[in-house]
C-alpha cells in the first residue's frame, strides 16, 4: 500500500480504479481465453467468418473518436463507467444469445465498444490520480494490475478445460462468470466520484505533414498486427486443432514473456535508437511469418504446431517494438499536447487499416491459403522496414 500511496494521490479514487482494472482484466482473460475456440467449435465460423467478426470487433476503435467528441461534456470517470456498463452488456449477450454468427458478432461489437471507450480513459485517469511526477509509474502500475488479472483469467481457463470437455454449456458458464466479474468491475467503478477532464486530444483527428512517415508506419504496423492478432490463434485452432486449454496456455505464456520483455525492449530503444529498432523488428517478423505460413510444409504436423506456437509468442514480444514509433513522435513534437494528439490520430489510422485487413485477410486465407496470408504479412513488414529506413533522425537517435 505504501508504494501505491507514493504513486497515487490518497484523496483520489485510485483504489476503486485499480480494483476495477483488476476485475475487468480477470473478466477479459476468461473471455479471451475461450473466444477463438468458441467461434470455431460452437459457432462453426470459417476463416472468412472470423475476418468478418474481427471487422466488427475493430470498428469501435475507429468510432470511439467520434463518440468521445459527441460526449465531450462527460468527465473521464463517467466515460469509464459507461464503458464498463457496456462491456457487462456485451458479455451478457455472449452468455444468453443463440450461438449463431449474426448474434455472436453483435455481442462482439457491443463488448468491443465498451472496451474501446474504457481504454480511451485509462491513461487519463492514471495521470489524474497520480502524484506529481509519478504519471508514468501510475500508468505502468495500472497496466500491470490489468495484466495480472488477465493472466489469472487465462490460468482459470487452462484449469477448467484441462478437466472438462468443450461444450456449449461450459462456454456459456464461462461467459456468465465473466459477466458477473465484469459487473463487479462496474460496481468498483462507481467509487470514482471525481470529475477529471478527458484528454481532448483524443476527441479529434490531428494531421501534420511532418508526421506523414509516422502515419504510414501506423498503416503498415496496423495491417501486419491485425493478421497475427486475428488469424494467428485461429490458425492454431482451425488448421492444427488446438483446444481451449492449449490456446489459453499459449496466451498466458505470451503475456508473461511480454511482461518480462517490455522493460528490456524499452532499454534497447533508448540504447540503439528508434530507427534501428523499427527496421530490425520487422526483419525478424519476416522469419516469424515464414515459419507460421510454411511450417506444415517443412515439419510433421505436431512439430509444425509447436513451431507456430513459438513464433506466436515471438511475434508478441517483437510487437513491443511498436513503442519505438511513440518515441519517434516524441522526438518530432514541439509540445506534450501535440504528441498526445498525434499518437491518438495514429491509433485511429491504425484501426482504419485493421478493419480492412480483417475482411481481406479472411478472404485471402479462404481462397489462397495461409501461406499467402503470412507472405502478405511479411511483405508489409518489409515495407515497414524500408519506410523506417527513410526516416531522418538526429545523430543521437541513429
Amino acid at each position: 500500500m505504501n508504494r501505491l500511496t507514493r504513486t497515487f494521490r490518497p484523496a483520489s479514487g485510485f483504489k476503486a480504479f485499480l480494483l476495477s482494472m483488476f476485475a475487468i482484466g480477470l473478466s477479459y482473460g476468461l473471455y479471451k481465453g475461450v473466444l477463438d475456440n468458441y467461434l470455431a467449435e460452437i459457432v462453426s465460423m470459417t476463416e472468412f467468418d472470423k475476418g468478418v467478426s474481427e471487422f466488427f470487433r475493430e470498428l469501435p476503435g475507429l468510432l470511439v473518436v467520434f463518440i468521445l467528441a459527441a460526449l465531450f461534456t462527460f468527465s473521464a470517470e463517467r466515460l469509464f463507467k459507461l464503458g464498463a456498463a457496456i462491456m457487462v452488456g456485451g458479455m451478457l449477450l455472449h452468455a444468453v444469445l443463440p450461438a449463431t454468427r449474426v448474434y455472436v458478432i453483435i455481442a462482439i461489437f457491443v463488448y468491443s465498444l465498451g472496451e474501446h471507450l474504457q481504454l480511451a480513459m485509462r491513461q487519463t485517469l492514471s495521470l489524474e490520480y497520480s502524484q506529481k511526477g509519478k504519471g508514468g509509474e501510475a500508468m505502468g502500475m495500472q497496466n500491470a494490475i490489468h495484466q495480472i488479472g488477465t493472466l489469472a483469467g487465462y490460468l482459470v481457463i487452462i484449469s477448467a478445460f484441462f478437466f472438462l470437455s468443450s461444450s456449449l454449456g461450459l462456454f456459456r458458464i464461462i461467459f456468465l462468470v465473466s459477466t458477473v466479474i465484469a459487473g463487479a468491475s462496474f460496481a468498483f467503478s462507481l467509487g470514482l466520484t471525481g470529475s477529471s477532464k478527458t484528454d481532448k486530444s483524443k476527441s479529434r483527428f490531428y494531421f501534420r505533414k511532418k508526421y506523414s512517415k509516422f502515419y504510414m508506419l501506423e498503416v503498415f504496423y496496423g495491417a501486419r498486427k491485425q493478421i497475427f492478432l486475428t488469424f494467428g490463434p485461429y490458425v492454431l485452432v482451425l488448421f492444427y486443432g488446438a483446444d481451449t486449454a492449449v490456446i489459453s496456455l499459449l496466451f498466458a505464456i505470451s503475456a508473461v514473456c511480454t511482461f518480462i520483455a517490455s522493460p528490456y525492449v524499452g532499454k534497447i530503444i533508448d540504447r540503439f535508437g528508434y530507427k534501428i529498432v523499427m527496421i530490425s523488428d520487422t526483419l525478424i517478423l519476416v522469419i516469424v511469418c515464414f515459419f507460421y505460413g510454411f511450417a506444415h510444409h517443412m515439419f510433421p504436423m505436431h512439430i509444425a504446431f509447436i513451431v507456430c506456437c513459438v513464433n506466436y509468442v515471438l511475434d508478441s514480444v517483437i510487437s513491443l517494438a511498436s513503442m519505438a514509433s511513440s518515441v519517434y513522435v516524441q522526438d518530432l513534437s514541439e509540445t506534450q499536447e501535440e504528441m498526445k494528439a498525434t499518437l491518438s490520430t495514429g491509433l485511429s489510422v491504425n484501426h482504419l487499416i485493421t478493419i480492412g485487413i480483417a475482411l481481406s485477410g479472411g478472404w485471402i486465407w479462404h481462397t489462397l491459403g495461409i501461406e499467402t496470408l503470412f507472405i502478405l504479412s511479411a511483405i508489409l513488414g518489409l515495407c515497414n522496414s524500408a519506410y523506417a529506413a527513410s526516416i531522418k533522425v538526429p545523430e543521437k537517435n541513429v
